[in-house]
């Protein structure tokens, strides 16, 4: 079975977005979905699960939706909750992809570092050359303005080879 864990930021159309460009590029079609936020995004869960759902099907995949919440800015909670669902879904023999384009700060350094040691089999992050008309659907940006990037293709980690995704520090100049 497939699990996609997905982190809802600011962005509504981000989320959705990098969720299309997963089904259109990868043909990653989840079995289940995780919706990580925090507190202040939760009144925009609904919009995405129906979006999500929207898309699935649009894609031939019905896939159940769990919503998880956590406090504003509580990066190791959240990565507490995101690493014992990876492990969890991992004993089960689950494939996981992880996707951070539209998580905030808290929740992408708790999801990152907490699976660091963990065969993530992918780790996905839409990037779109420029925030400008980026609040509309994926397939009204331009494709040349848009890459979905994977650690497991990118960044040699290889998923189910058993070797550990890597954790990419960028700092600012």
């Amino acid at each position: 079975m497939r699990a996609y864990i997905i982190l809802l930021g600011r962005s509504v159309w981000g989320l959705l977005n990098a969720y299309n460009a997963v089904l259109r590029e990868n043909q990653y079609l989840p079995d289940m979905i995780w919706i990580f936020t925090e507190e202040a995004f939760r009144k925009n869960v609904e919009i995405i699960k129906e979006g999500m759902l929207i898309l699935s099907k649009e894609y031939g995949c019905e896939p159940t939706i769990t919503t998880e919440t956590v406090p504003d800015g509580d990066f190791m909670g959240a990565g507490k909750k995101i690493s014992a669902l990876v492990k969890d879904l991992k004993a089960r023999a689950h494939e996981v992809a992880l996707d951070i384009t539209s998580g905030r700060k808290a929740l992408v350094s708790g999801a990152l570092l907490s699976t660091a040691g963990i065969d993530l089999d992918h780790v996905y992050y839409l990037l779109i050359d420029t925030l400008r008309d980026a609040a509309m659907p994926y397939p009204m940006i331009p494709f040349h303005r848009q890459r979905l990037m994977d650690s497991s293709r990118h960044h040699g980690a290889t998923g189910r080879s058993g070797k550990r995704h890597q954790v990419l520090l960028l700092r600012g100049t």
